[in-house]
């Protein structure tokens, strides 16, 4: 049974217990209460996960009781989890890695998690631990309005191409995969636009000139504010987001301490429409830096 509480919210009823769902924005996210996520039972994971592809983020305040095992729980619900490559790790529980923002844990660019993986992430959860008393906040993105909103020429020009993702931290690791320009979900079928700021470094099938300016269109395109949602943190809320069709930035406006923990889940292989030009050939006096990311940035 579903019952109006107020515009925009709704209380559902069912095997999962009663939900109190509320739109965080008109484009993507909304708030759950009514749930504790540390003894989610088979129901209210089947919903979670239901409204997780409807919405692609949620958001849970008011979750004291998720423990780290709790967490690892949760994750796998949704599949394997993953040990992350580099970031600090909680003890006894490598699965969850610890991001705090005195030890660089201040992710201020948009970026899809892990995407320079050969199978990124398919949802990240997140339990805000600590947060400031103002600022702090994170923005989501919904990359299947980012790509439906093209238009049908810009969209049939990016069918089949393909962009590169790179990680590089001198000294310590280098990843990098190339995935599909317009990713299909595999689970909605729907398409959403799979390019970010932070990880990508060209499409190979274009000239370096053009594929910057390609890519500089699409993170600008992808970015825009009518298809986000910005979240005010409280302490002790948690995060699940669809990996797969969102972008996110945490806003870097403040100087107190904030802390939280990750798990993700591992992803599949992103698929997309099957590649039809080859890769582009450079003439012989060409200078040309194909794994150099961002592209507003200079040589």
């Amino acid at each position: 049974m579903t019952q109006s509480l107020s515009p925009g919210a709704t209380t559902i009823d069912g095997a999962a217990g009663q939900l109190d769902i509320r739109p965080v924005s008109g484009a993507i996210g909304v708030e759950v209460r009514g749930i504790d996520l540390n003894e989610i039972t088979d129901e209210q994971a089947a919903r979670v996960r239901a409204l997780m592809l409807e919405h692609l983020v949620l958001f849970f305040p008011g979750q004291e009781n998720l423990t780290p095992r709790g967490h690892v729980a949760l994750a796998k619900r949704f599949g394997d989890v993953e040990v992350h490559p580099f970031l600090p790790r909680v003890e006894e529980y490598p699965e969850v890695t610890r991001i705090e923002s005195d030890k660089g844990g201040k992710a201020d660019e948009w970026h899809i998690d892990v995407s320079f993986a050969p199978n990124p992430p398919v949802a990240s959860i997140l339990h805000l631990i600590t947060c400031p008393p103002a600022g702090g906040d994170t923005m989501w993105s919904n990359q299947y309005l980012a790509y439906e909103t093209l238009s049908q020429p810009f969209r049939e020009m990016l069918e089949g191409l393909t962009a590169v993702h790179v990680l590089k931290l001198p000294h310590v690791i280098e990843m990098s995969a190339e995935h599909p320009v317009v990713r299909v979900h595999p689970e909605t079928g729907r398409r959403s636009l799979y390019v970010t700021r932070m990880w990508t470094s060209h499409i190979p099938q274009l000239s370096r000139h053009e594929s910057d300016a390609v890519l500089q269109h699409l993170f600008e395109h992808s970015e825009r504010p009518s298809f986000q949602c910005r979240y005010r943190w409280e302490p002790h809320t948690v995060a699940i987001w669809d990996n797969r069709a969102t972008q996110h930035v945490a806003v870097n406006d403040y100087q107190d301490y904030r802390a939280a923990q990750r798990v993700v889940v591992v992803g599949d292989r992103p698929a997309g429409d099957t590649p039809r030009r080859p890769d582009y050939e450079p003439s012989a006096d060409e200078r040309y830096y194909p794994r150099r990311i961002n592209a507003h940035r200079g040589y």
